[in-house]
């Protein structure tokens, strides 16, 4: 197994350190042991992470965690939150010339791409049009990415055109703007923090080990509460909100609807959880290319 002593022993202590990896990887343990050796701040990099509701379903860092180093970003929003890349991008940046520098973990690849590379801030869509947009692609998604293909080919060919959430948000933009998703990122500013500033680290490794590990996970999850912080949302669930995207939340309400069985929630989850860490894992060789890697599974860390 990779050596963390070796890896934290090779870090510029005077750069933040960028850590991304998929769910499950442990990446939350290698960044604590970053920052109570070089005694740096953890900043989250996580969308699901932010949601004060998702302790348990989002793996947020526990108690014995917190007091070990400090955390920010972590827990800080509502359910009903309209919480964006945009929104992190300006909340991180308070933090980025810290003394240590911070490490910045997290599984959103999105937001590391805002970070080092700029991103475009794209006028609001507003919610009479949002409330359209998730009746289409809830009743006709194929129509709203055939409808997107059609009108703008060059969002379409550069973004994910089979991940709904995606495709919903190029439609938005080009519905309430007239400018397609792609040629407004095409306007990027300078990046906030360029990535040869910083020590950037990608966890990797087996995909056999990785998903062994969801599997078990979620059924810890399962046992430390998930379920009763899906049911103390459930009276406010809406399901276009943001949060609404934590892994398992949507298949642990159709078990507290009565649609279906616990164990069959539980099944949907774990293979929702798999897709999911796949789409990171795909995000991550295509755009973090120039990054370090980091291979899992890792000894524990001796700190």
């Amino acid at each position: 197994m990779p050596d963390a002593a070796d890896l934290i022993g090779g870090i510029d202590p005077a750069k933040p350190v960028l850590l991304a990896g998929p769910t499950a990887s442990g990446k939350s343990a290698l960044a604590l042991a970053i920052a109570q050796v070089q005694g740096r701040a953890i900043v989250n990099a996580d969308a699901l992470q932010v949601y004060a509701c998702w302790r348990v379903l989002s793996a947020r860092p526990g108690a014995s965690d917190l007091a070990r180093a400090p955390h920010f970003l972590y827990g800080h929003q509502g359910f009903a939150a309209e919480y964006s890349v945009g929104a992190w991008l300006r909340e991180v940046a308070q933090y980025l010339h810290t003394d240590p520098r911070p490490v910045i973990i997290g599984g959103t690849g999105l937001y590391f791409t805002a970070l080092t590379e700029g991103l475009t801030e794209i006028p609001s869509v507003p919610s009479d049009l949002r409330d359209h947009a998730n009746a289409l692609r809830a009743d006709s998604f194929a129509d709203m990415a055939a409808d997107l293909a059609a009108r703008d080919p060059q969002t379409a060919a550069y973004i994910d055109m089979v991940n709904p959430m995606r495709v919903q948000r190029a439609w938005e933009v080009l519905e309430a703007t007239g400018k397609g998703l792609r040629a407004w990122q095409l306007e990027t500013p300078p990046p906030v923090l360029p990535l040869g500033a910083t020590t950037p680290l990608v966890m990797r490794g087996p995909a056999d080990v990785l998903e062994d590990r969801l599997t078990r996970r979620f059924d810890q999850m399962l046992g430390e509460g998930a379920l009763d912080e899906v049911r103390a949302v459930l009276p406010i669930w809406d399901a276009t909100r943001p949060a609404a995207r934590a892994i398992g939340a949507p298949e642990l309400v159709s078990y507290l609807k009565g649609e279906c069985t616990l164990s069959e929630s539980r099944d949907r989850a774990v293979i929702a959880t798999r897709q999911f860490a796949k789409r990171q894992r795909t995000w991550f060789r295509s755009r973090m290319k120039n990054w370090q890697t980091v291979q899992f599974p890792m000894g524990k860390p001796h700190i």
